[in-house]
């Protein structure tokens, strides 16, 4: 029985139950004639009705339970144009783009995958659509909007494509493509190396993680950028570091630190994963994730063979961690 019929009932109760109230003190006070019996019970009981009608009439879509959203409104097969809503500048290279989603749903992207886009009309040197993953950084259930913070490259004509992308613009998005399913506490250890935009796929794992009460995943960060204004997202991780200070901890590296910087500088090499990260002989409790540009990830865990793994090598085989032990996304 549903809530607003309970809310219903319970409009009229009180009227009737004052209506008999009235009724029977009336009753007593008035003197024994043989006048016509009063109709003002019936009055009362007539408006509680009406009232409560009123008040059904006026809320029950409101009542009525939202439907449950059982689908995402991509598909992992198929691209869809959704429209770009809006552009939000980031820094002097990177901003995110924002695109919308219909009748307010959520992406319902699992963790971790990415999505991959495409333009009908942006054509690599052999006639074919130019297509590019993207991660994006809105939580799955973000009703109405899909974000993707993108980093504009000279040499990306996927990237320099979407900047030039006015707000009301279509782009092709196809997904969700995944990674790594990621559980909860699977690992007592995570060790995530990234460097420019490859910090993507790490922020959707954290943001899934660190906000689970279950969670008791430790997890480093290393992010090895060019200049201090190149960090992305580092407002977040400070932030998350402020909040879960017991599952989460950032480290930074440079390659042109300003004056007074203070972090570790140049590439990310042996003594800084030692110094920061779990040891190989915890064996299946660490866990270390690589997404980069392509020659930071070949050093520090070997090229990826397309879209497979490809051999382990670099500075993390050098470290004795093993090809379970590493993804590189």
């Amino acid at each position: 029985m549903s809530a607003t019929f309970f809310r219903a009932t319970s409009a009229i109760r009180p009227l009737s139950q004052s209506a008999r109230f009235g009724a029977r003190r009336f009753a007593s006070t008035a003197p024994e004639t043989p006048k016509k019996a009063s109709n003002a019970p019936l009055y009362f009981a007539l408006a509680g009705l009406a009232g409560a009608g009123a008040y059904y009439t006026l809320y029950r879509e409101d009542a009525a339970p939202v439907p449950k959203q059982e689908k995402s409104p991509l598909d992992p097969d198929n691209f869809i144009d959704f429209k770009l809503k809006k552009v939000i500048p980031y820094n002097h290279n990177t901003s995110t783009f924002v695109f919308e989603l219909p009748d307010n749903q959520s992406s319902m992207l699992p963790v971790a995958s990415c999505v991959v886009t495409k333009s009908d009309t942006l054509l690599d040197d052999k006639g074919k659509p130019v297509i590019r993953p993207y991660t994006p950084i809105t939580p799955s259930d973000k009703q109405g909007e899909l974000s993707i913070l993108i980093k504009k490259y000279d040499t990306g004509k996927m990237s320099k494509h979407i900047f030039e992308m006015s707000e009301g613009d279509k782009l092709g998005i196809k997904g969700p493509i995944m990674k790594i399913p990621w559980q909860i506490n699977q690992f007592d250890e995570v060790a995530m190396i990234a460097g420019g935009s490859g910090i993507t796929p790490m922020h959707q794992i954290l943001e899934y993680a660190l906000k689970n009460k279950e969670n008791k995943t430790r997890f480093t960060l290393i992010f090895a950028n060019v200049t201090e204004k190149d960090i992305l997202l580092k407002e977040q991780f400070d932030e998350w570091e402020k909040k879960y200070p017991n599952t989460f901890k950032a480290v930074y590296t440079l390659d042109k630190p300003s004056e007074g910087w203070k972090g570790p500088t140049g590439y990310v090499n042996a003594e800084l994963i030692k110094q920061h990260v779990a040891p190989a002989t915890l064996g299946e409790k660490v866990k270390v994730l690589v997404c980069g540009p392509p020659g930071q990830v070949a050093s520090l865990a070997g090229k990826k063979a397309g879209y497979a793994q490809g051999e382990l090598s670099g500075v993390l085989k050098e470290l004795n961690y093993t090809p379970e032990q590493v993804f590189k996304f």
